[in-house]
C-alpha cells in the first residue's frame, strides 16, 4: 500500500469537520472519565470498584459491538452515529444532576459510566466503518491515525483540564462539559450527507447479518490472528488505565490535578506515536511494530511500578503512550484492510469486542490482583503478561497490511428462473460441474480448498464435493443456501480477489463449454425419514420479502 502522509486525509473536508468536533467530543470523554475515576477513588476505598471505572466503560462493547457491527452494515450509518451521540447527551446530563446533587453512589456512577459506555459501543463500529465512505483507500492508514491522535491529544490535555476542573468545581462539572461536547459533532453529522452505494438486495435480518458477521470472521485466519493479539494486548495494557487513580492515590499520594497530569502525559506521549507510524511502518513490517509495542510497553509498566515520584511516573506514561497508540493503530487498519466494505462494520465489532474484552476482563483482574498483593505487584505481572504477548507473536504473526481487492466483482448475472420463486423460497442446491485432466486433479484439489472457504465464508452450506464413478474427470462441486435470496446475497458478496479463484479453476476446466454448468436446483423432499413414516411435506414458497 503506498505511503501517504499521515495528514493527507486533512485534504477532505467533510473528514476534517469531522475530526476537529470529535476532537472536542474526545476533550469532553476524558475531563468525564477524570471526574468518574476520581470520584469513585473519593467515594469507595475498594481498589477493585475503582478498577471497574475502566470496566464500565469497555465492558458494554463486549455487550453490543457484534449488534452494533450488524446495524453499521445494515443501516444508515450517519443516523446511528446521531442517535447514538444524542443518547450519551442525555445520559451525560443526567450524570451531572445526579453529581451536582450529591446522589451518586459507587455502583449508580458505574451504571451511569456502563450507559454512557453503551452510547460509545453503538457508535463505535459505524464512524470506524464510515472512514472507508470518507477518505481513499490510501488514505485510510492515515485517516485511523489521525482519529487516533485526536484522541491523544485531548488525553494529554483533557486530564489535566479535568483534574483542574474536578479540583476546583468538582466531578459534577466535568460531566456537565462532557454532554456539551457532544454537540459540535451531533450539528455536523446532521449536516453531513454521505453517498451510500445502492443495494438491489432488501436488508439482511438481523439474526442472520449477525451470524454472517461471525462466519465471515471464523473463516479469515488474519483477522482471528488480529484479534487474539487485540485481545491480549488489552488484557494487559489496560492496568495502566484501570490502576492509575490508584498509583496516584497510594504510591505517589497525589492529588486530582497529580491524576490529571499523569493521564496527560500518556497523551502526550500517544501523539508522538501516531507521528512515528509512518515512518515505522516504511523500515519495519507490522509484525516487528507490534512486538517493539508490546516489548515497550511492559518497560514502561514495570517502570510505573518502581516509581514513587510523579515526574518519573510521568516519564513512564509518556513511553507508554506510543506503543498503545502503534499497537492498536496497526490492528484496527489491518481489519480495515482485509475486510471486503460489506461485513467491515461487523468485523470491527468483533474485533472491538475482543480488545475492549480484553480490557474489561484485565481491569477487573489487575484491580482485585491490587486489592489483595499492591498496586506494585499487580503492574509488575502485567508487565510480563506483555512480555508473553510479544513472544506469541511467532505463532500469531501479523501479517502485512493487504494488497488484495476487495471490491465487488459486480460480474453475476442473477438467473431467471422458470418456477414461481420468492424471495424466500427455498432450500436451494447448486451443482457446479468441472472436467478436469485427471493430472491436473493435485491443484484442483488445492483451489478447491480455497474454493470451499470462501462459499462457507458467503454463507454456503453443506458445501461438498463429489468425483463421478464411471466418468473420473467429472467433479461436481455442491452446497445448498437457505433461501433465493440467500443465494442471490451470496453471489453479491464476491470480491475482485475471490474471483482469481475461479478463475483459476476455468483454466484447469476442459468440458464441451468453456465454463463449467451450474445447476441450481429448489429442494423438494419426498422421500420419508422411515420406512413406515409418512412423506414429508414439500417445502413451501414463503411470501416475498
Amino acid at each position: 500500500m503506498p505511503q501517504r502522509s499521515v495528514f493527507s486525509p486533512f485534504q477532505n473536508p467533510t473528514f476534517r469537520a469531522l475530526w476537529l468536533a470529535t476532537l472536542f467530543s474526545n476533550l469532553g470523554t476524558l475531563v468525564q472519565a477524570v471526574g468518574a475515576g476520581w470520584l469513585m477513588a473519593s467515594l469507595t476505598t475498594s481498589q477493585d470498584m475503582v478498577a471497574l471505572v475502566q470496566s464500565s466503560n469497555t465492558l458494554p462493547v463486549v455487550v453490543l459491538s457484534l449488534l452494533a457491527g450488524a446495524l453499521a452494515d445494515n443501516f444508515n450509518r450517519r443516523r446511528i452515529m446521531i442517535a447514538a451521540q444524542i443518547f450519551v447527551v442525555l445520559v451525560s446530563v443526567a450524570l451531572a444532576l445526579f453529581a451536582w446533587a450529591g446522589m451518586l453512589t459507587p455502583w449508580l456512577l458505574l451504571g451511569f459510566t456502563f450507559l454512557i459506555g453503551c452510547g460509545g459501543a453503538l457508535f463505535n463500529p459505524s464512524w470506524q466503518a464510515s472512514m472507508g465512505d470518507i477518505v481513499e483507500r490510501d488514505d485510510l492508514s492515515a485517516a485511523v491515525s489521525l482519529n487516533s491522535m485526536s484522541f491523544n491529544m485531548m488525553r494529554s490535555l483533557g486530564p489535566a483540564i479535568g483534574g483542574i476542573i474536578v479540583a476546583a468545581a468538582g466531578a459534577a462539572a466535568a460531566f456537565a462539559l462532557n454532554a456539551i461536547s457532544y454537540l459540535p459533532l451531533i450539528g455536523i453529522l446532521f449536516r453531513w450527507r454521505p453517498s451510500y452505494p445502492s443495494d438491489p438486495l432488501p436488508r439482511e435480518p438481523l439474526r442472520l447479518a449477525l451470524s454472517a458477521g461471525l462466519r465471515y470472521v471464523m473463516l479469515s485466519p488474519v483477522l482471528l490472528r488480529v484479534m487474539a493479539r487485540g485481545a491480549i494486548f488489552g488484557f494487559a495494557a489496560i492496568s495502566v488505565l484501570a490502576l492509575l487513580p490508584l498509583v496516584v492515590r497510594d504510591l505517589l499520594a497525589g492529588s486530582a490535578l497529580d491524576y490529571g497530569i499523569s493521564l496527560g502525559a500518556f497523551g502526550l506521549g500517544a501523539i508522538g506515536g501516531v507521528v512515528l507510524n509512518a515512518p515505522l511502518r516504511e523500515r519495519f513490517s507490522n509484525e516487528v511494530i507490534v512486538r517493539i509495542s508490546f516489548v515497550g510497553f511492559a518497560v514502561a509498566v514495570a517502570g510505573l511500578a518502581l516509581s514513587s515520584s510523579l515526574i518519573l511516573s510521568c516519564l513512564a506514561l509518556i513511553v507508554a503512550g506510543p506503543f498503545w497508540v502503534l499497537a492498536l493503530s496497526l490492528f484496527n487498519v489491518t481489519v480495515q484492510l482485509a475486510t471486503p466494505r460489506w461485513v467491515v462494520g461487523r468485523a470491527l465489532s468483533l474485533y472491538q469486542t475482543a480488545t475492549f474484552g480484553g480490557m474489561a476482563s484485565g481491569a477487573w483482574v489487575w484491580g482485585l490482583l491490587a486489592s489483595q498483593h499492591g498496586v506494585s505487584a499487580a503492574l509488575g505481572v502485567a508487565a510480563l503478561v506483555l512480555l508473553v504477548g510479544a513472544v506469541l507473536g511467532i505463532w500469531l504473526r501479523l501479517e502485512g497490511f493487504s494488497t488484495i481487492d476487495l471490491d465487488p466483482f459486480g460480474s453475476f448475472q442473477p438467473p431467471e428462473p422458470q418456477l414461481d420463486i420468492r424471495a424466500r423460497s427455498g432450500p436451494i442446491l447448486v451443482l457446479v460441474e468441472y472436467e478436469i485432466d485427471p493430472a491436473d486433479t493435485e491443484r484442483f484439489m488445492a483451489l478447491m480448498r480455497a474454493r470451499r472457504r470462501i462459499r462457507i465464508r458467503d454463507g454456503a452450506r453443506q458445501w461438498g464435493l463429489l468425483r463421478d464413478l464411471e466418468n473420473p474427470r467429472l467433479w461436481i462441486e455442491s452446497y445448498h443456501v437457505p433461501t433465493w435470496i440467500e443465494y442471490l446475497r451470496h453471489n453479491a458478496r464476491r470480491t475482485k480477489n475471490d474471483a482469481q479463484n475461479f478463475e483459476d479453476l476455468l483454466e484447469l476446466h476442459h468440458g464441451p463449454a468453456p465454463r463449467p454448468q451450474v445447476r441450481r436446483l429448489i429442494e423438494r423432499q419426498t422421500v420419508p425419514l422411515h420406512d413406515d413414516a409418512p412423506p414429508r411435506p414439500p417445502t413451501t414458497e414463503l411470501p416475498g420479502v
